[in-house]
């Protein structure tokens, strides 16, 4: 089992940025790929960003790419997002999530936290 509580959402000009934080207990975290999910009003629930869990590599949505970085750190059971030079459109309700099943996607995370708002103001 994995719990997760996110953290570091709030107002932000558009151009700003702003770290996203994903607090994971439970002894199997380290193992599991990790992502970022975002859902505005109105809209499905979509990818963001995506990293394995032992090599590190990540995958991005094309819309935050080259403008979002995710990183995890296994050893303080953290993932973070960081979003810079951010859009109104970016702005969501954006949720952390595991996935014990494979390579990240809606489907496969069986674990999600309660999520954040982040709102980019024009």
């Amino acid at each position: 089992q994995v719990q997760l509580v996110e953290s570091g959402g709030g107002l932000v000009q558009a151009g700003g940025s702003l770290r996203l934080s994903c607090a994971a207990s439970g002894r199997t975290f380290s193992i599991y790929p990790m992502g970022w999910f975002r859902q505005a009003p109105g809209k499905e629930r979509e990818f963001v960003a995506a990293i394995s869990w032992s090599t590190g590599i990540t995958s991005y949505a094309n819309s935050v790419k080259g403008r979002f970085t995710i990183s995890r750190d296994n050893a303080k059971n953290m993932v973070y997002l960081q979003m810079n030079s951010l859009l109104p459109e970016d702005t969501a309700v954006y949720y952390c999530a595991a996935s014990p099943r494979g390579p990240v996607n809606i489907r496969t995370c069986d674990y999600w936290g309660q999520g954040t708002q982040v709102t980019v103001s024009s």
